[in-house]
């Protein structure tokens, strides 16, 4: 089997899905693996590497899916600008594409593939349980943008994060409010810790209060009395009188912080609005907002996002794939959840698979020219298409 890996094109892109050490593996098992040029040259992998590797390197696109059996990608197909030509368009009938395929989203894309008899499968949808965890991505991804999102907030804090006590006085530490305490949230607890920054969590999910402590944070609990976690341990979304009770605890939370990470995302749905502008006059002069949900709409109702604003005399940034801003790490991790994904769709090297095993099941999303994921089918069928 040849699997490909192309450059990716979307702007400030910078991760591949594939790196030299999962080449290797991969080869290892039998699988051929063929890389576009330049593919990994921002995440610091040159095609000398790919090659030493043992990976066949190729000079444009239209080759390197035109044998492909499975093609590995990090964002969803787009148009290329440079080919005139939408990534859909360069998939080859039959072929398989793994990738993060934002299938809530972009279901055009994803109609596009089953018409093209595309069988495609979104990383994102990996069943959270612990057999394919060396294949979740999103917590991968999550643990990366979590510690750069405490560094962004640390380089734009006027102050710094740790006590000190020096001859010319002491300088007491910071205040950080973590909103939400899922993988990202967890690691910017941990990573504002390591700082020196006094560290507090909120999170509707009680189940999470243990973790959090557990990191040295204090977590702010809220007594709900409805279910507050779906399935895989995700925040649910709140009824609107348990919604008032937490903007109240998380207004209060938010007067005494000096830096606020918002993390809070529930998966297919506009992210919440956790921090509202009049919240945001009550704030210290000074403080940082890190919006991590923001390209999702945003935890915070001034969120611009991909910039940085000030509003009111708060720095509030708008946070967008911070995982990419880490390509060498961050490539690293995906390629190894895409190698792990790709050794467990086809253990014998050949295009067949159990439709009936878990996490094939919970990632397939189109196979042989139908939508075949019961969510997005569902979704599909609801939300007509171009010219329907």
């Amino acid at each position: 089997m040849i699997i490909a890996i192309p450059k990716e094109i979307v702007p400030q892109e910078h991760r591949v899905a594939a790196s030299p050490q999962s080449v290797r593996r991969l080869l290892k098992q039998g699988f051929e693996v063929r890389i576009e040029t330049g593919a990994g040259r921002a995440a610091f992998f040159s095609d000398a590497d790919y090659k030493a590797a043992g990976a066949k390197v190729i000079g444009n696109p239209e080759a390197l899916f035109s044998e492909a059996d499975v093609v590995a990608k990090v964002q969803n197909p787009v148009f290329n600008p440079s080919r005139k030509k939408h990534e859909c368009q360069l998939l080859q009938e039959g072929t398989v594409l793994i990738g993060l395929l934002q299938p809530l989203t972009a279901l055009e894309n994803i109609r596009q593939l089953a018409e093209k008899k595309i069988t495609a499968f979104a990383m994102e949808l990996m069943p959270r349980i612990t057999r394919a965890q060396q294949m979740d991505v999103l917590s991968a991804m999550s643990s990366l943008a979590g510690y750069k999102a405490v560094l962004l907030a640390a380089a734009a804090f006027g102050r710094i994060f740790p006590m000190m006590t020096t001859a010319a006085g002491t300088l007491y530490p910071a205040k950080v409010l973590i909103l939400g305490a899922g993988v990202a949230g967890l690691q910017a607890i941990a990573t504002a810790r390591r700082l020196g920054a006094v560290v507090e969590a909120f999170d509707t999910r009680p189940a999470v209060k243990e973790q959090v402590e557990s990191l040295g944070a204090s977590f702010v609990s809220l007594e709900l009395h409805e279910e507050t976690e779906a399935a895989g341990g995700y925040a649910k979304a709140l009824s609107e009188t348990s919604q008032q009770q937490e903007l109240a605890q998380i207004h209060e939370r938010a007067q005494a912080a000096d830096v606020i990470i918002a993390t809070a995302l529930i998966p297919g749905r506009k992210a919440p609005v956790l921090l509202t502008a009049e919240m945001l006059k009550d704030m210290k002069p000074g403080a940082v907002i890190v919006d991590m949900a923001a390209e999702a709409g945003g935890n915070c109702s001034e969120t611009r996002a991909g910039e940085t604003v000030i509003f009111e005399g708060i720095t509030l940034i708008g946070a967008v794939n911070l995982a990419a801003t880490l390509p060498t790490d961050a490539s690293q991790m995906y390629a190894n959840n895409i190698m792990h994904f790709v050794r467990h769709v086809f253990p014998k090297n050949m295009m067949d698979f159990d439709l009936d095993d878990e996490i094939i099941k919970g990632t397939l999303v189109t196979h042989q020219g139908e939508i075949v994921h019961p969510k997005i089918k569902m979704l599909s069928d609801t939300r007509p298409g171009k010219g329907a």
